[in-house]
């Protein structure tokens, strides 16, 4: 089962942007993945602090030590202090070393509680909101986003809280020795706490902004690269290049505007930690001379304002990092935030009044279960964007266990169709329902239940030909996987070299296109849905397979609804029905045998197209050739 992209061309992130959480969601999520793991960050923070005491221990030590040798102490009273300088340091060390390895290990389960959580929220995403916001904002979310967020929580995080705890307790260090020396420390690092402001005011924008401009251009990128053929063909590729190189100086102004913000935060902070220093050893020296200090508490607050340099530093040169891993953390965490519900699923412009038809009863609350799978469609008028009506009044049945085939001309709305019976777009008017319920209403997870969509576009995963089925049916068999394959006609997975077990992709076994839609279509048989919708599913295959394909999948189907785009009229000859759209309407519906006897749009078709195959005496392979199709009629 794939992703539909016919119809309309997928939304751009500048007109339907995937949310960003805002500060309070970012702190209340990052609380909340604190509170899963607590024990493992309140030792953390032990660890932590038991490592900054212990560093306090040297300039302590070292002030007593120039006291002793002052008032003219012994040599094994500064042996002894000197030993204790050692044995601090040595405490510090290691245990430093095992709060960041408990740091570690609570950043990597985190991280991984973001992942899944990410995966979780990316695969309940109404497939019409990815394809407004673009596969290229949510792959930049899923890969660069995460892994930056998995870096603040793995190093950055821990690395600042770490040195937050040294500079607290140095402070008090120095507070402790002279208040009046602590005071004057603390003043002389207001320099450092104004440049920190006028940065965070100015940096959550700045990188939000570079990450917006990131997931524009891979978006970019993906589509050229995806459609490099039809790019060529259409002679387009000074139009992307245009666009390419307009969203890579989008990307380059976005960081141009971060790297000013540090060019002037660094040296700011480089000048403001001297001031400190100096102060305290002007002050200390007049107090010394007064005999309000001795020399030994003089030097040790010196060196332990100068010992702040470090913590101090390891904070700012990571404020940096904070801030483009809090807007990365925000952008993921802002998927919680996006549109799930029936009116924003498919966002169109408002067009122009149109009555809604009649409901086929009573409008059940969201959510609800479906009790069968009849599917009806009253009144439905629908339009992508600004643009003018694709279905204008549209009203169908379509009952259980039955076979449907839509046919009629380019541009004439079967897709679009196609698209609000799978309930990935809701009506601007009118209904969809299946047993009285909205489609469009139903949890994603019941909603891929009762209703596939497979069009031509398909997708084979990274992993072997078993994780490719088993996608669709995780407790599937080896021998229903081999079912699944042989019920849409595979005769290739013998002949691959590891069988179910041969992986596919780069570096792995390649699929063709026909082969690919196959395993697509083997997936549905596996999936079992109440409801198969086919557009153009078929499409990629020889018409002998395709027809084959078609009414093997019929065959193992029986009883479900199956509702077919039909690109050959073979397709709609074999179909219970067929519904024929000509210019968003429906116009003509009945069986084959009808239609052709009205003598209307349908039976012109037919008989042009059966006419062609029986004047060229050609077989099944010039009937579905180009030129033949209903949607080139």
């Amino acid at each position: 089962m794939t992703s539909p992209h016919r119809g309309p061309a997928a939304m751009t992130p500048a007109s339907g942007q995937l949310p960003v959480a805002d500060r309070r969601q970012v702190r209340r999520a990052a609380v909340h993945l604190i509170r899963q793991d607590t024990g493992a960050f309140a030792t953390m923070i032990a660890f932590n602090a038991l490592a900054a005491a212990a560093g306090l221990t040297g300039p302590w030590l070292l002030g007593r030590i120039i006291n002793t040798v002052k008032d003219g102490g012994g040599v094994d009273t500064v042996d002894r202090l000197a030993l204790g300088i050692l044995a601090g340091a040595l405490a510090q060390l290691l245990l430093a070393r095992h709060a960041r390895y408990l740091a570690h290990r609570f950043g990597e389960r985190t991280l991984a509680r973001i992942r899944e959580q990410f995966v979780d929220r990316a695969l309940a995403l109404p497939a019409s909101i990815v394809e407004r916001a673009g596969a290229g904002d949510l792959t930049a979310r899923g890969t660069t986003d995460v892994a930056t967020a998995g870096q603040m929580l793995r190093d950055t995080g821990p690395d600042v809280f770490v040195a937050a705890v040294q500079a607290l307790f140095i402070l008090a260090a120095v507070f402790l020795l002279d208040p009046l020396l602590g005071a004057c420390g603390v003043l002389g690092l207001t320099g450092i706490w104004f440049a920190t402001r006028w940065y965070l005011r100015r940096a959550r924008t700045a990188y939000l902004e570079q990450g917006a401009a990131h997931s524009a251009l891979a978006e970019v990128l993906a589509a050229t690269a995806s459609g490099a053929r039809t790019v060529e063909a259409l002679r387009l590729r000074e139009r992307r290049v245009a666009d390419s190189e307009a969203e890579i100086e989008r990307c380059v102004s976005a960081q141009d505007r971060t790297l000013f913000l540090r060019s002037v935060l660094f040296p700011s902070i480089d000048i403001s930690y001297a001031v400190p220093v100096v102060a305290v050893l002007i002050l200390g020296g007049v107090l010394h001379q007064q005999g309000s200090v001795s020399l030994g508490t003089v030097v040790a607050a010196a060196l332990y304002l100068q010992q702040l340099s470090q913590p101090l530093d390891t904070i700012l040169q990571q404020v940096e990092r904070l801030q483009a891993s809090g807007a990365s953390f925000a952008r993921v965490e802002g998927l919680a935030a996006a549109p799930t519900g029936p009116s924003e699923r498919s966002a169109p412009a408002p067009g122009p009044p149109a009555a809604a038809a009649p409901s086929a009863g009573p409008s059940p609350s969201p959510g609800s279960a479906p009790v069968g799978d009849r599917i009806e469609v009253q009144g439905v008028r629908f339009a992508y964007g600004s643009g003018g009506d694709v279905l204008r009044g549209v009203t169908l049945s379509v009952y259980p266990g039955e076979r449907l085939a839509i046919v009629g001309p380019s541009g004439a709305g079967k897709s679009t169709l196609s698209r609000l019976l799978a309930g990935i777009d809701t009506p601007l008017d009118g209904t969809v329902t299946v047993s009285d319920v909205p489609i469009a209403d139903l949890p994603p997870n019941r909603l891929r239940r009762q209703v596939a969509l497979v069009t031509q576009e398909h997708h084979v995963f990274l992993g072997t030909v078993r994780d490719n089925l088993l996608i669709a049916a995780e407790s599937a068999t080896d021998a229903e996987l081999g079912a699944a394959l042989t019920a849409v006609g595979v005769d290739w997975s013998d002949d691959l070299p590891d069988g179910l077990d041969t992986e596919l992709g780069p570096g792995g076994h390649q699929l063709d296109g026909a082969q690919a839609q196959q395993l697509a279509l083997a997936r549905v048989v596996l999936a079992d849905p109440h409801t198969l919708i086919l557009d153009e599913a078929t499409a990629l295959l020889d018409p002998t397979t395709a027809r084959h394909t078609e009414r093997a999948l019929a065959a193992v189907l029986r009883g479900r609804t199956v509702i077919a785009v039909a690109h050959r009229l073979q397709t709609a000859h074999d179909a219970d029905r067929v519904a024929v759209m000509q210019d968003g309407r429906v116009t003509e519906l009945g069986s084959h045998e009808e239609l052709v006897e009205a003598d209307g749009a349908y039976a012109a078709l037919w008989h042009s197209w059966h006419g062609e195959q029986r004047d060229s005496g050609l077989g099944e392979q010039r009937r579905s050739g180009p030129g033949s199709q209903p949607d080139d009629a």
